[in-house]
């Protein structure tokens, strides 16, 4: 229906209706574009869904094959009842008795791996629902929830698990972070720090096909620990025996390291041999070329710690974690927006966040981002420097807004301190005087009035006869 006008002619009815529509749409279009850009952020949910999902799948084939294993023993074990016509009646009912108590615990391990597999599905239907959740109205509170997830991610990462666990129960998230997942590797990782292969050992045969087909070699590097072990306990005898065992098969396709770890039973690391001899900063010296580097790395403890960043790279991989932390994905996602050359140069503002070390190793591998438009801020008031506040240049060639420098003449009687050289300049009374600013050259000198007409581009000069004021030309 439509509204007529009134009849002095203004239409203020329709126009009143016009701008509560326009600010209604207005207010609309505000969280629509806030939900397109967090739909692009789903995109870096990958792990969000994928973790949950491959320890489902995960718990799924191991009770798989626990349960292929345990029935197909039964079922050899009724064969041989079965076919046996010696048996007696006794040890026939011993058998079948023993075969009850098989089958009631396998009946339990079935449940239990239910029981698991289940919790497990529900976890990956509450992540979806959390997707799904979002909308104009609870964006603020989504977007807290996931950056507390963030958080819980780069603390386990970083074995801060008793913080980790405190806020993730503070926050209630349970079902949305991933420490079960964690607290599995923590027992890998502790041994390991403990100078202890049998657990990731374990693990290694627990995902051998899915390392074999990415063509991992972490299971041939904790083999190789284990013989420098032996071989620093002088146990030579079954380091030999654990070589031939364990290291021979891969001599296929890693001869190379074989046989440079396999010189430690002839030239360990505290041998006086000069071509062999164990030169101080094995981790520096790895590619040197005598054996001696590689000697010292291998007998070298923190080889330990290699091993725990190793182990790190083949759990995140195997369960489709990202292999960075996700905050430092997303920190670098927003750096790369901030990083310029000058962010790198010694007068970088200290406001600028690539100022700190922390984040100019973290955007290192980051390309520079696209300015189309460049943009002066002042030094001293951090403001934007355009027409309404152009910049002005110190004779000394530094550049800041004409508002700072007004504000600091009036407070000082007119004196002018140059924040980053501490110099100090003074406004001028002088006839037919005038200060000349050419900021393409960045060049700026007093000039007598007789100059002036001998100047060739010059962009701008003011002239001021027994004014107090300083003006600056712009290039």
């Amino acid at each position: 229906m439509e509204i007529d006008p009134l009849p002095n002619g203004t239409g203020s009815v329709a126009t009143t209706t016009t701008i509560t529509a326009t600010a209604a749409s207005n207010t609309t279009s505000t969280p629509s574009s806030k939900l397109s850009q967090l739909t692009e952020s789903f995109k870096l949910e990958h792990q969000f869904l994928r973790v949950p999902f491959e320890h489902l799948k995960k718990t799924i084939r191991s009770n798989h094959r626990t349960a292929e294993k345990d029935v197909s023993a039964v079922i050899s074990s009724v064969a041989d009842v079965t076919d046996s016509s010696e048996l007696s009646k006794d040890d026939a009912v011993l058998s079948l008795t023993s075969l009850v108590s098989r089958l009631q615990g396998l009946k339990r391990k079935l449940e239990e791996g239910s029981r698991t597999e289940n919790l497990q599905a529900q976890k990956c239907r509450a992540r979806l629902d959390h997707l799904e959740s979002v909308d104009a109205e609870n964006l603020s509170e989504w977007n807290s929830v996931r950056l507390k997830r963030i958080l819980v991610d780069y603390m386990l990462r970083m074995s801060y698990y008793d913080t980790a666990i405190k806020l993730v129960q503070s926050c209630k998230i349970e079902e949305l972070v991933d420490i079960e997942v964690f607290q599995e590797a923590k027992k890998v990782i502790d041994a390991l720090r403990n100078q202890d292969v049998g657990p990731a050992l374990a693990w290694c045969a627990d995902n051998r096909s899915r390392l074999k087909k990415s063509k991992s070699k972490f299971e041939f590097q904790l083999r190789l620990q284990e013989f420098i072990e032996l071989v620093r306990a002088e146990n030579y005898m079954r380091a030999i025996l654990c070589a031939r065992r364990y290291l021979a098969p891969w001599g296929a396709t890693h001869l190379k390291e074989l046989q440079h770890v396999m010189t430690t039973l002839a030239f360990r690391s505290n041998t006086e041999c000069a071509k062999y001899k164990a030169v101080m900063g094995a981790k520096e010296k790895f590619t040197a070329v005598w054996f001696s580097s590689f000697d010292e790395v291998l007998f070298d403890p923190k080889q330990w710690d290699f091993l725990v960043d190793q182990f790190k790279q083949e759990f995140y991989r195997l369960c489709g974690m990202t292999l960075e932390p996700l905050l430092n994905i997303y920190l670098q996602a927003g750096l790369s927006a901030l990083k310029t050359p000058y962010c790198y140069e010694d007068d970088c503002t200290k406001e600028d966040p690539l100022s700190q070390d922390n984040f100019r190793n973290l955007a290192m591998p980051l390309p520079y981002s696209k300015q189309h438009h460049s943009k002066l801020v002042c030094y001293i008031t951090k403001e934007l420097m355009d027409t309404e506040n152009p910049p002005q240049v110190l004779p000394n060639g530094y550049v800041y807004s004409t508002k700072a420098l007004k504000e600091m003449a009036e407070k000082n009687n007119g004196k002018i301190t140059c924040p980053r050289t501490d110099s100090v300049f003074l406004s001028f009374r002088r006839s037919f005087g005038f200060f000349l600013s050419y900021i393409r050259s960045g060049v700026s000198h007093w000039f007598d009035s007789r100059v002036l007409r001998t100047q060739l581009e010059i962009n701008s000069i003011c002239v001021h006869d027994d004014l107090e004021i300083l003006h600056f030309g712009q290039g």
